[in-house]
């Protein structure tokens, strides 16, 4: 009975480490929504699809084109979400991608300048693998809606029929990063974006986005600083010093003595007799 009863104790305890193992996991899903909010500033970059231009120039007519880019800009977003457990998050906000234009230069002589503006709202899921309890890395996969408006102008022999096209149009983005927790409410993120692009001309780009930022989670708690307790006094323990003191000797009793009967020695001098009554007869 009692063997039964300890394997009984060790299976629950280890029922119970289990458990304990899987709620400390950095994969639990207790506890962990919340919502949140952040920013994020970095460089966008295009890719200009200059054989395209080159090609629908030289079939207008042109003989000659060189192209100049200007494919780097400042880029920027404002985002929200809501944290749907420690690996999962639900993402949205508005971007600002910047712009980016190429001038061609044509003979006969002219000149081609072209110039394109990004901006839209994004939709994202987001999936995160935390490595220790500040670290993580993430990946997301989602959409943007977002206008593309476009400015050309020509000079020379280069005339523009359409100067001012734009369209709106939705198509996918992803991308990848890293986040580290300062604290319990502000974490500081890096991440690389690409989003597909339409242009007003029906043209399809890609345009990446790397940039730095700050998440804020609202209604994180902060743990509560622990109660002071004092430290305990120190104990010293207390010793007496006793002087040690000689043994007192109890006075040794006398034996007792009997008188002889006849007025003669007492009995312990019975044995000597003779000299006893030598004395007395003496005295």
């Amino acid at each position: 009975m009692k063997t039964a009863i300890l394997k009984t104790a060790r299976a629950s305890g280890r029922l119970t480490l289990v458990a304990a193992a899987i709620m400390a996991s950095p994969f639990a899903w207790a506890d962990a929504s919340a919502w949140y909010g952040g920013a994020s500033i970095g460089q966008s970059t295009a890719k200009i699809d200059d054989p395209r231009i080159t090609s629908g120039l030289l079939g207008s007519g042109f003989t000659s084109v060189i192209i100049s880019d200007n494919d780097r800009d400042t880029g920027y977003k404002i985002f929200g979400g809501y944290q749907l457990n420690k690996n999962f998050a639900v993402e949205g906000g508005y971007f600002d991608l910047g712009g980016f234009g190429f001038t061609a230069t044509t003979l006969p002589a002219g000149t081609l300048n072209g110039h394109i503006k990004l901006r839209g709202i994004h939709v994202d899921l987001v999936g995160s693998l935390p490595i220790t309890p500040k670290f993580s890395v993430f990946g997301r996969v989602g959409a943007n809606y977002a206008e593309a408006r476009d400015t050309f102008s020509g000079t020379g022999a280069v005339v523009v029929l359409n100067p001012n096209p734009s369209v709106f149009d939705t198509n996918p983005k992803v991308g990848l990063g890293m986040q580290y927790a300062i604290n319990d409410s502000l974490a500081v993120r890096a991440e690389v974006e690409r989003y597909r692009i339409n242009d007003a001309l029906g043209n399809k780009g890609d345009i990446d986005l790397v940039s730095v930022g700050l998440v804020y989670t609202f209604g994180a708690k902060t743990p509560e600083p622990a109660a002071y307790v004092p430290a305990p006094m120190p104990y010293y323990p207390v010793t007496t010093a006793v002087t040690p003191q000689a043994p007192v000797m109890a006075p040794a009793t006398p034996a007792p003595t009997t008188a002889a009967p006849d007025g003669g020695c007492p009995a312990p001098h019975a044995a000597k007799g003779q000299l006893c009554s030598r004395l007395l007869v003496w005295l």
